[in-house]
């Protein structure tokens, strides 16, 4: 049995961004549809760590955004019921650094984002533990970010569509992106039937380039293959999220190779989350004992009291890598109705909110509150134009 569905506005992809593209979308009083082929964050979302960071962005669009899409979570946070549901805690970030070159170079790089409105307060060695007692005593000193918080992301997705009211169609494949005679987008059609709206909104996360080509563009959208290891329920050991400096690099890095930087959270439940590994392997969702290895000896050189906690599992996700490190966010010129609200690597979950709102007021035909110039889905054309120029 096949759907006809007529809405304002189809979102592909129910993570973490396609929730908030739903919710900010609704409360601008239109009617959306969420459509994905698995469950509510079945993709990168279900494994990730849910943070919400302005720590390891540097000045620029991605910060603002950052900085724009924590005030968004914040006020979330505060609803009746919502924040406590999906695990919000304004918990705050620490980035250590392990030798004195280390740690001017953080704060070189903090002194950037305080001009930028990041309020982050330099740690010297003899105040780490104050801030967490269990850290390596070797450390030089750090810098302290405030502003960092986590979510649960899976609750965080599940709620967010729930509170949005728009109507989930899980289970369902796009197959084709439905245009009119004269390009604009009309729609999507599934495996178990059309859904017609004016308005496409590509949530899709790492398939996003997959989506973007049945809508006839290109968006360059590359798996970024990260391990999690999750250790045994504690008591609350690590107070806020600890990192290495060389993280922000990793992050930064255009690399296809293999990098790990020691990573460590506690959570609301109890687990420690460690992380991170990055590197561009396709698909394969294969296990490498090598990286977890690799993430639990970092760990254990932060905090040596993990050496004798027992690691519960490891799980495998995808980040949506794009190859200036910027999402894709707004309407793409290319195909009119085709919005676009992916690639944001492994920041998704923290900068769900704040795209969420600009697709919203983009397609309501408002200004944005925040340019969305240098998240242009079409900003790669040019090079590919100009790389096949260069041809012979």
């Amino acid at each position: 049995m096949t759907e006809r569905l007529t809405c304002d506005v189809v979102v592909v992809g129910a993570g973490m961004v396609g929730a908030a593209c739903a919710l900010y979308a609704a409360r601008a009083g239109l009617s959306v549809v969420v459509v994905d082929r698995g469950p509510v964050a079945g993709g990168t979302t279900g494994a990730g760590e849910g943070n919400l960071l302005v720590s390891d962005k540097e000045p620029g669009p991605e910060l603002e955004l950052a900085l724009f899409s924590q005030r968004l979570w914040a006020e979330l946070a505060a609803e009746p019921g919502l924040g406590a549901a999906f695990e919000y805690e304004a918990k705050g970030g620490l980035v250590v650094a392990s030798a004195p070159e280390g740690l001017a170079a953080l704060e070189s790089f903090a002194a950037g984002q305080r001009a930028a409105g990041v309020e982050a307060v330099t740690v010297t060695e003899q105040q780490l533990p104050d801030l967490e007692p269990h850290l390596a005593p070797a450390s030089a000193g750090g810098v302290y970010y405030p502003q960092d918080a986590q979510v649960m992301p899976t609750l965080a997705a599940a709620h967010v569509v729930r509170a949005s009211g728009a109507r989930l169609l899980t289970g369902r494949t796009v197959t084709e992106v439905l245009r009119s005679p004269d390009g604009a987008v009309r729609g999507v059609r599934t495996n178990r039937g059309d859904v017609h709206s004016p308005a496409v909104v590509n949530a899709a996360g790492t398939w996003g380039g997959d989506l973007a080509a049945l809508a006839g563009v290109t968006l360059p959208v590359l798996p970024r293959r990260g391990f999690v290891l999750v250790t045994e329920p504690l008591p609350p050991l690590v107070r806020h999220k600890v990192y290495a400096a060389d993280y922000v690099a990793d992050v930064a890095s255009d690399s296809a190779a293999l990098q790990t930087s020691p990573v460590v959270e506690g959570t609301a439940a109890g687990p420690v989350l460690i992380g991170a590994s990055r590197e561009r392997v396709g698909f394969d969702r294969s296990f490498s004992l090598p990286v977890v290895r690799a993430l639990a000896a970092g760990a254990t050189a932060l905090f040596p009291f993990l050496e004798r906690v027992r690691a519960m599992r490891t799980y495998v996700g995808f980040r949506p890598y794009m190859p200036d490190h910027l999402p894709a966010i707004g309407p793409d010129p290319r195909v009119p109705g085709l919005f676009h609200a992916c690639g944001h690597e492994g920041a998704g979950i923290g900068l769900a909110t704040g795209t969420g709102q600009l697709i919203a007021q983009a397609i309501g035909g408002g200004t944005p509150d925040l340019d969305l110039k240098p998240f242009r889905p079409d900003r790669f054309d040019a090079y590919e134009d100009e790389d096949e120029g260069n041809t012979t």
